[in-house]
């Protein structure tokens, strides 16, 4: 019972007729729709990336998507939009937080299911350690486990409180046994991190798209007149971008303001525990979102300090610079969370 799916009622009808519980989530039905666009027969493949009509046919699939969202959606359950935290067949483990184990025995608890690389195969289990990547995530390991090694004691979170503007992960979606890893930023770029080791982002603007085939590498052009061995691609960056846009809500209060100036940000690794979710970014952005409570923890470098954001269940976030943590300590609540993600990043 714990485990199984349990409906809200049972029709009458179950008195003599076998119940249906096989209700298809949105999610499949829509990357169903990918798929068939893109490895359907000849005659659907020709008609759909048909150079004089795509955009006509986009216009027809995107609302014919949107009314198969709208019929999904009503068969679910009747609660408000999911969070960012999309549904994860894999994930059934629902563990507390408050009473995590010593270090040694937290890194042996980390149970690593899916793990997504810039540049490698998802299903590689090797570190590129002499990499560019290898570096930045040494860098943000560092950083934190000299935090957590020096900083004293205390029962509750620093007072001080920054108005910060960065980019975070608002939105994602888990769909690697398919296609790949998709997130959405605060500034609304959305990126996807391919099952083949390649990232694309789709800009704001819906317009340009960033690709990434290795780390720094960069390839710019426009989503409608995107190259021919990249159509597929982009059709799949596009089918990301629309289902978290229409199913699912931000994970937090932030602000979306972000500085222009700043490098784009883009997904060097992902990887996923039976616990919590983590993101590596280009820039040493580090975040990990917890299932159970949707607690997160952002850390990123802003005018050579770093900082760290909280995020608690309340959706709340505290902005602290990791010095202050250094000096003041904070709660067990949060620092048990810290070392969870330090033990992810190592």
């Amino acid at each position: 019972f714990p485990q199984g799916f349990i409906p809200d009622r049972l029709s009458a009808s179950c008195c003599h007729t076998i119940p249906d519980f096989h209700l298809a989530s949105p999610a499949k039905n829509f990357f169903k729709k990918a798929a068939a666009a893109l490895f359907g027969g000849k005659k659907d493949k020709a008609r759909h990336f048909d150079t004089h009509n795509r955009l006509a046919k986009e216009d027809e699939e995107i609302y014919k998507l949107r009314h198969d969202l709208k019929k999904a959606l009503i068969t679910q359950q009747p609660h408000k939009h999911r969070t960012d935290e999309e549904i994860q067949p894999l994930i059934t483990t629902v563990a507390t937080l408050g009473a995590l184990p010593e270090t040694k025995q937290v890194r042996d608890s980390i149970r690593m299911l899916v793990r997504g690389t810039l540049g490698s195969c998802s299903s590689s289990s090797e570190f590129l350690e002499d990499s560019t990547m290898g570096s930045v995530a040494d860098t943000v390991a560092r950083v934190l486990r000299g935090c957590l090694e020096n900083m004293p004691e205390a029962d509750s979170i620093p007072k001080e409180h920054l108005t910060a503007s960065f980019q975070w992960v608002t939105k994602w979606v888990d769909y690697s046994n398919k296609y790949g890893f998709g997130y959405q930023l605060s500034d609304h770029t959305v990126g996807v991190l391919l099952n083949n080791g390649v990232h694309m982002s789709l800009l704001p603007d819906k317009k340009t798209v960033h690709y990434y085939a290795e780390l720094g590498q960069c390839s710019v052009f426009s989503a409608t007149e995107a190259p021919e061995q990249f159509i597929s691609q982009v059709t799949v960056l596009k089918y990301f971008s629309l289902y978290m846009e229409e199913n699912l809500m931000d994970g937090g209060d932030l602000p979306s303001l972000t500085d222009v100036r700043r490098p784009r940000l883009y997904l060097l690794q992902w990887l996923k525990s039976d616990k919590a979710l983590m993101m590596l970014f280009n820039d040493g952005t580090f975040q990990v979102n917890f299932y159970h409570d949707h607690t997160k923890i952002i850390i990123c470098n802003q005018s050579k300090e770093y900082l760290l954001t909280y995020i608690n269940e309340e959706r709340i976030s505290t902005t602290f610079h990791l010095t202050t943590l250094l000096f003041s300590g904070c709660s067990l609540e949060l620092k048990h969370r810290m070392e969870y993600a330090l033990n992810m990043l190592l």
